[in-house]
């Protein structure tokens, strides 16, 4: 039981660390937060990111378990699709040039609420974008989905922890993110997030190829 519950929150976590680990607009805007202002609105900046990520886990979770018996059928098509999505996002980021959009936002000001809302605003408008890219890390590592027509307690209970292991990963990233940023602050220049997007882009599409090696191999 302890083992089953450990794998089911680990997965969650793992799906909120591999979706957070871009570095895109929102994260531009964490960063420079942190280098402009001060590295709790920073980590305030990136909490707000996290709620909105986990709001849209819980709703692309709510679709993948009303789609699980397709996904089953076409599990194979969907894994690699998946991580063909992936790698695509995975190469979008590692040729993204953060520093125009740095440049842009040096001069925003606000609250900590304010950093927080504005930030949850942002990543929730970007929905549309946001919960397929969701959905292909949920496949990718393996979520399991509850049948929404047999709902019980350890259903409920596996649901919870898959959703609060996404949470805990999304803020363990920003956390450490905005730390790492905040540490270095004094040498740390706007070219230095290009250097960023390439390792961050690199590991997303990485995580892409894994997925469609293994389900490849499971083929021959």
């Amino acid at each position: 039981m302890l083992v089953s519950t450990i794998e089911v929150l680990m997965r969650g976590v793992a799906v909120g660390l591999a979706s957070s680990v871009t570095v895109g607009p929102v994260a531009v805007l964490c960063i420079q937060r942190t280098l402009s202002k001060t590295r709790r609105s920073g980590w305030v900046s990136g909490l707000g990111v996290a709620c909105a990520d986990t709001l849209m886990a819980i709703i692309a979770y709510f679709f993948y378990a009303m789609l699980q018996s397709q996904i089953e059928q076409y599990s194979t098509v969907l894994h690699i699709g998946g991580g063909v999505l992936i790698v695509a996002v995975g190469i979008y980021i590692f040729f993204q040039k953060p520093v125009p959009q740095t440049r842009r936002n040096q001069n925003t000001v606000g609250s900590s609420w304010k950093d927080f809302a504005s930030m949850f605003g942002i990543t929730i408008a970007n929905f549309v974008m946001i919960i397929p890219y969701l959905l292909a890390f949920f496949a990718m590592f393996g979520v399991g989905t509850a049948d929404l027509e047999k709902v019980d307690m350890a259903i409920l209970w596996s649901s919870f922890l898959t959703i609060a292991g996404f949470f805990c990963g999304a803020v363990a990233w920003w956390f450490g993110l905005t730390s790492l940023i905040s540490l270095f602050r004094r040498r740390f220049r706007p070219h230095h997030m290009k250097t960023i997007n390439r390792i961050a882009g690199a590991i997303v599409a990485l995580l892409g190829l894994i997925t469609i090696n293994s389900t490849i191999s499971t083929l021959l």
